[in-house]
């Protein structure tokens, strides 16, 4: 008898524990569909007020829905939005019910993913609307040379538009605080080679050039 008590023993603890453990992974399933709910009705709620509000035509002249429809996506930057809130708000609910289960790495992990979502969204937005703005700004530039009669319009309104478009991709990496800011200076180290290796290149072999593009844009008034 004492034998079968041994052997019985160790299987009595495990189902006591189990026991215990079921109303805890029950709390945690619930979280997880509450949570898997609310995630697709903000999701679908803030996609609609996005596209109520005429956000996606804001996005589609900002140049940012051709970019990721040319990386193979349907998805255009509104859905892109939507997206980012219903994981942001999944892995909330996550994090809630891991934590209620004693996953306590998991949850570290996973709170380290919930900081980082509301900085993509923030970045996403600000490059959105620093795209929208660079877009204005060459047509802006555009217009004002051929009024002006400035030749190479297109050339300068390209220079102040991927000029304002390259400071917004900065900030937007700055926020995004990736590898605690070695992808931003490793972007501007690249940046600054480009530019000296142009600025010495027309330099040296495009002087003549410079002077009559110079006139040609800024021509000298006779008096």
């Amino acid at each position: 008898m004492d034998t079968v008590n041994i052997a019985i023993e160790p299987l009595r603890a495990f189902l006591v524990q189990v026991a215990a453990y079921l109303p805890r992974l029950g709390v945690a399933l619930a979280l997880l569909v509450a949570g898997w709910l609310l995630a697709k009705g903000l999701r679908f709620g803030a996609v609609k007020a996005l596209r109520a509000f005429n956000f996606h035509v804001l996005t589609e002249r900002a140049g940012l829905d051709a970019f990721l429809q040319q990386g193979g996506t349907r998805r255009d930057t509104v859905d892109l939005i939507g997206l980012i809130l219903f994981w942001a708000v999944l892995t909330g609910a996550l994090i809630v019910a891991f934590n209620g289960l004693g996953l306590t790495q998991v949850t570290e992990l996973l709170s380290l993913v919930l900081l980082f979502l509301p900085r993509l969204l923030v970045a996403l937005l600000v490059l959105v609307f620093g795209l929208y703005f660079a877009r204005f700004i060459g047509q802006s530039v555009r217009t004002w040379c051929r009024s002006e009669g400035i030749g190479d319009a297109e050339l300068l309104a390209r220079i102040a538009q991927y000029g304002i478009v390259v400071f917004v991709l900065l900030i937007s990496i700055d926020h995004l605080d990736i590898g605690g800011g070695l992808v931003q200076q490793t972007f501007l180290i690249l940046l600054t080679g480009v530019v000296l290796g142009l600025a010495l290149a027309f330099g040296i072999g495009g002087r003549d050039r410079a002077a009559a593009l110079l006139e040609r844009w800024f021509p000298r008034r006779e008096k």
